[in-house]
């Protein structure tokens, strides 16, 4: 090859190089345009939505008892109850998929972590979910350490034992382990498992994606973002997560994750 053609072949190269870079920073600009929409044009409607629910019931408030008793006003006050709860829903939503871009975006800052003390610091997060509730917990030793940022890895985790919490809540005696489990060459890998309501495993292959819940919001609230972050953080890392329940006999949620290198 000539030093002509040599030189032409490097001038393609950067400029092949520069048009990738290019479209990563409109990329990474589209991005700040959707987060700023989302967190700031879409909850203006809202706002507006509970703010002028309120002002009509303090209208509705005003009128004379025998006429505020009636059905019509009744009516009334359960529609904008109903409205009320469907925009607090969707500020809701609008949170989750705010946690999941950061999340996907978030710059990672890998260093090894301790499991059992990421485990730690998430129940201690979740305690109020656990008052004037007796759980039994079985976290087990040897627990490894994971190559993992530690923020990140604490918002999979909160998640992850919140809902071994929450779907245990009808459970007389509820149980949450966390065990090791055995993992192909280059991985470790942990469990989660309640006892709680499981779900049909005919539709576990819906349960990570986004908005999608197995059960009935009157029976349990959230909106169907936290396992979709939950396999946003495990992928961010090159890790895995599955899940197998039982109607009525549990859940469990498994987590591949590479193995941090050896010192």
């Amino acid at each position: 090859m000539t030093q002509t053609a040599r030189s032409a072949e490097v001038e393609q190269l950067r400029t092949a190089l520069a048009r990738s870079q290019q479209q990563v920073a409109d990329m990474a600009a589209a991005q700040d345009e959707f987060l700023r929409a989302v967190s700031h044009d879409l909850r203006a409607p809202l706002r507006h939505v509970t703010s002028y629910g309120t002002l009509v019931r303090e209208v509705l408030g005003d009128l004379p008892p025998e006429v505020l008793q009636g059905p019509e006003v009744q009516e009334a006050l359960g529609f904008l109850a109903t409205m009320d709860q469907s925009a607090r829903r969707m500020g809701l939503m609008i949170d989750g998929l705010l946690a999941l871009v950061r999340a996907s975006r978030a710059p990672l800052h890998p260093q090894s972590v301790s499991l059992a003390d990421a485990i730690t610091s998430a129940r201690a997060a979740l305690s109020p979910d656990e008052a004037d509730r007796a759980v039994e917990w079985r976290v087990a030793a040897g627990l490894p350490t994971l190559q993992a940022d530690p923020a990140l890895l604490q918002a999979l985790l909160v998640q992850l034992l919140g809902n071994a919490l929450k779907f245990s809540r009808p459970v007389l005696q509820p149980c949450i382990s966390v065990q090791a489990d055995a993992a192909p060459s280059g991985q470790v890998a942990f469990t989660v498992q309640d006892n709680g309501v499981g779900f049909d495993p005919a539709r576990a292959g819906t349960l990570f994606g986004v908005f999608q819940r197995l059960h009935r919001e009157t029976e349990f609230d959230g909106v169907g973002t936290g396992l979709a972050l939950c396999r946003a953080i495990a992928q961010r890392h090159g890790a895995q997560i599955s899940a197998t329940a039982v109607p009525g006999g549990g859940c469990t949620v498994r987590v591949e994750w590479p193995a941090a290198p050896a010192d």
